[in-house]
């Protein structure tokens, strides 16, 4: 049973993790999307620096030495809320202290902006379907990590590809009709991450899953975006 105090430790970082995902929503969809004047150079590499700090915990946290180094700290069933915490600040961070880049680089209309409006949607929609596939209230980290050995996703978003969630986040940040230099950073730098963290996750997975995730990688071929990665 979850003392008093480890529960309101959970349910509040679960609350700061929805705050933050709401307040980057919200800079991406109408601070990110103002651009006007020419791009600039050093809030682009502040910008990119933050982004870079957010990604590196993203993925060092993950690996298994550095939850066993937490587990030390902290009691197991608050290592994955203690992860959520840290994310979610950082993410807070990279949205508080964004730099505006400015500029513009194109911005469509009529059957573009609509086809564009369209993939964003669909994009949304994989997160939201990847996101209730792995239980929301543990990527919040309201609730510990259960077992996985038996609960490995292959149905829904996961017979397309192997991380929908990823592929969901791509359509959603890189759909802009209106790509400023802001939102085009944003982009590419979380894309490039994901480019990257994959490989490294999918080494956890293989170790955690054994033999049923490398059937699952040789049903579905495609990472991130079909017939492509």
């Amino acid at each position: 049973m979850m003392r008093p105090t480890a529960r309101a430790f959970v349910w509040i970082g679960g609350a700061v993790f929805v705050a933050a995902l709401a307040l980057m929503v919200w800079r991406y969809s109408a601070d990110f999307g103002r651009g006007g004047g020419a791009p600039s150079a050093p809030a682009a590499l502040v910008d990119t620096l933050w982004l870079t700090l957010f990604a590196c915990h993203h993925s060092l946290f993950a690996r298994p030495r550095a939850k066993d180094l937490v587990a030390r700290l902290v009691p197991a069933d608050l290592v994955r809320s203690t992860y959520v915490w840290i994310a979610s600040l950082l993410l807070i961070a990279v949205c508080v202290w964004w730099q505006p880049i400015g500029g513009t680089v194109y911005r469509l209309d009529g059957a573009a902006r609509v086809l564009l409006v369209a993939l964003q949607v669909a994009g949304l929609w994989l997160v939201v379907r990847a996101v209730r596939a792995i239980r929301a209230l543990e990527l919040a980290g309201i609730e510990s990590p259960r077992p996985h050995r038996d609960d490995l996703q292959v149905r829904g978003p996961y017979a397309l590809v192997r991380h929908p969630l990823y592929l969901g986040w791509i359509l959603a940040v890189g759909g802009a009709s209106h790509m400023t230099g802001d939102r085009l950073l944003f982009a590419g730098v979380t894309t490039l991450y994901i480019a990257v963290a994959i490989p490294w996750e999918e080494r956890g997975l293989i170790a955690e899953f054994g033999e049923a995730y490398e059937r699952y990688r040789r049903q579905v071929r495609w990472r991130v975006v079909p017939f492509v990665y």
